[in-house]
């Protein structure tokens, strides 16, 4: 059952992952007047819904979910270190408080 639980936390980090570098290049396509990079976020998109509905058919909703919040972490950090997008410490507060919701969920 635990290796379970490892396969699917691996595969919403994953996911979650996906959701954000899709984030960033919807950002980056549309910023930098390159809609053809949008196809590329659209496909990560994609690939990510795949990998979640996955997860779903071999988790809890409530867990998969939850866990799903560290796309907020993820593309916080790609879009500071990505996009040189500032980032008030305000923020990073939550991101942290975000990564402690996350673990405990994780864990449960």
């Amino acid at each position: 059952m635990e290796r379970r639980k490892t396969e699917n936390i691996t595969m919403l980090l994953g996911s979650t992952f996906l959701g954000a570098v899709g984030q960033l290049l919807f950002k980056y396509a549309l910023s930098a007047h390159m809609l053809y990079i949008i196809s590329f976020g659209i496909i990560a998109y994609f690939v990510s819904t795949l990998i979640y509905f996955y997860v779903l058919t071999r988790a809890n909703l409530s867990w998969a979910y939850s866990v799903g919040g560290l796309s907020y972490i993820f593309a916080v950090i790609l879009a500071a270190s990505l996009l040189a997008e500032s980032v008030p410490p305000l923020r990073w507060l939550g991101v942290i408080i975000i990564t402690v919701g996350v673990v405990f969920v994780g864990s449960s």
